[in-house]
Formats: C-alpha cells, sequence, structure tokens
C-alpha cells in the first residue's frame, strides 16, 4: 500500500491490484474512518476524500490500519437488469470462449456480478465476479459508435453502456434499463458494491 497526498483533502491509496481494491474499499465503505466523506475504488487506486478539521495524517493513520476482510463486500444493495442477448460480437465471443451462444447466455445470467468501480463514462460500472468463463479481450478494432444500453464483456469484466460512446468491448445484448440518470438520487444505478444480475428477455 502507498498513500499519496491528492490536494489538502483527500489521500489516493495505491494498491497491487483488484482484489485489494475491493477488500480496502469494502472495508472502508462499512466502517468510514471519523472526517471521511467519499471512498472512491478504481482498478489499482482507492481515492480517500475528507473534510476539516480531519487531517490527512489523522486519515492515513486510520486507512494504514484497516485490517480489510477477503470474501466481505460491502452491501450497496442488488438491481435485476433484463437483456436481449442479440449483441453483434455474441458469435464472438461463442467463438472466443468455446462455449454455444446459448451458453454464453447461461454463463453470463446465472452467476451475480458486483460493481468493481466506475470510469471511463458516468454511470459505466466495472462488474465482477462472473464466470471465468467469459473472459475474453476486448476487440481488435473498436467501434465508433456503442448504442446506450448494449450489454458487453472486456477481459473479467461485464459492463453497461450508459450513453452512445465509441467502445471496444464485445457486444452481446442490450437492455432498456437507464444506469446514468442525473435526475435520480443517486444519479448512477451501477455504483461500487452494487451487485447485478442479469435476465434474459425474449427477442421481440
Amino acid at each position: 500500500m502507498r498513500l499519496r497526498h491528492y490536494g489538502d483533502t483527500a489521500l489516493l491509496v495505491e494498491l497491487r491490484d483488484l482484489d485489494e481494491v475491493v477488500q480496502l474499499y469494502d472495508a472502508l465503505a462499512a466502517d468510514p474512518p471519523p472526517g471521511v466523506t467519499d471512498v472512491l475504488p478504481a482498478a489499482r487506486t482507492v481515492l480517500v476524500r475528507f473534510e476539516p478539521p480531519t487531517s490527512p495524517s489523522e486519515v492515513e493513520s486510520a486507512v494504514r490500519a484497516v485490517r480489510p476482510a477477503a470474501g466481505r463486500r460491502a452491501s450497496m444493495g442488488e438491481v435485476e437488469i433484463p437483456v436481449v442477448y442479440d449483441g453483434a460480437d455474441l458469435a464472438d465471443v461463442a467463438a472466443l470462449t468455446g462455449l454455444t451462444e446459448r451458453e454464453v447466455v447461461a454463463a453470463h445470467t446465472r452467476t451475480p456480478w458486483t460493481v468493481a468501480f466506475s470510469g471511463f463514462a458516468p454511470g459505466f460500472g466495472y462488474l465482477i465476479g462472473g464466470d471465468p468463463r467469459l473472459v475474453v479481450p476486448r476487440r481488435s478494432e473498436s467501434r465508433v459508435r456503442v448504442p446506450a444500453g448494449s450489454i458487453a464483456l472486456a477481459g473479467e469484466f461485464s459492463g453497461v453502456y450508459p450513453r452512445e460512446s465509441p467502445g471496444g468491448w464485445q457486444l452481446i445484448g442490450h437492455t432498456d434499463v437507464t444506469v446514468w440518470d442525473l435526475g435520480a438520487s443517486p444519479p448512477a444505478l451501477l455504483r461500487p458494491g452494487v451487485r447485478v444480475r442479469f435476465a434474459e428477455v425474449p427477442h421481440d
């Protein structure tokens, strides 16, 4: 663990891997140290924000004293996302994994996922914990436009595109669920720690 001052009211905690990020985030989210106002995980870091009169040294001491428990997850609720599995890359994912298209769908829906961190675009959650057979590379060439609501895979992650944007993930389906809404509270449906279950719905 390496801690860096990030302005006057935040510390950036650098960690070895995503497993350590998840463990530290869960511990801090479950029992925030005094003065801590926000905990933001990323792929290899956790940003810890605090407010005066709490000092950086107090927060640093509190973070170093945390003893994360492997396997514990902060409870941030659960959402179900209905999916039509008609993605342009579904056949490619099947070929890459050695599964049939129906087996890809079954693998994606059978195992719950959890939001590890957010990034890329507002409301885009990087979901982990799915079936390990679904680990696939990004596309060799990114698309200029990926429709909002697209369900995708890349590496160990699954994700839901919150808006139309460029993207290089493998598209396996789509949903009509809005995952980013500035009028909602909170705006992001898929926040760190939220458990996600995908449910297949039939094609129209």
